[in-house]
């Protein structure tokens, strides 16, 4: 498998590339500023973009989506009730997922989460003892709840899904906020104040 994380733009944002050897098919996960870099590193990799993943869509996460379409003729994947905001940049190559859906690329078998509480479509990509979290989960923090469509109590709810997952996969965050590019779920239950937290506790801190 190759798998790239990618730092691009002025917010500290995190875009993937996932790809599969053999089939050379290749996804892009949340593409937002700075498609030229990722196309680079796509090229270096012989791969061919045919998947566009989105965890959430926040516009410093989607923002280059209709240019990367127009370049790579991608589809792009993303929950049902994040998805008018994909429709809203004039996209129709769109493909809604939920909870449980797989997405194939190549032998890569991506499984979908459906984890709401910083937006209502927000999803974690599950993959090759890897989940990409988008803006749910952070190194040692959670993404806002404060913003139009989220939701503390489903936050917490998506919060006790991830803790529920082996300890061993690798944590990959939306955005560069921690005290490392990447962690484990095992390293957030231990070390992230709102995965320890209890209900009340929760809502008391966050």
């Amino acid at each position: 498998m190759i798998f790239e994380q990618i730092p691009v733009g002025q917010m500290q944002n995190f875009s993937y590339l996932i790809g599969d050897e053999n089939s050379k098919e290749g996804a892009v996960v949340d593409p937002a500023w700075e498609n030229s870099k990722i196309l680079d590193i796509a090229k270096k990799h012989d791969l061919n973009i045919k998947f566009i993943l989105i965890t959430h869509s926040h516009y410093d996460h989607i923002d280059g989506v209709k240019s990367l379409v127009d370049a790579t003729d991608a589809t792009v994947y993303v929950h049902k009730d994040d998805m008018v905001e994909i429709k809203n940049r004039g996209i129709d190559k769109i493909k809604t997922i939920d909870e449980n859906d797989e997405i194939n690329i190549g032998k890569i078998k991506i499984k979908v989460l459906h984890t709401p509480g910083h937006s209502p479509g927000s999803v974690c990509y599950l993959f090759n003892n890897k989940i990409i979290t988008g803006d749910m989960l952070f190194v040692e923090a959670i993404g806002r709840v404060d913003l139009p469509g989220g939701d503390i109590e489903k936050m917490f709810n998506s919060l006790q899904k991830l803790k529920k997952l082996d300890d061993n996969i690798e944590v990959y965050p939306g955005h560069d906020y921690g005290s490392i590019k990447h962690s484990t779920i095992a390293h957030e239950k231990e070390n992230n104040p709102y995965m320890r937290a209890s209900k009340e506790e929760f809502f008391r801190i966050r």
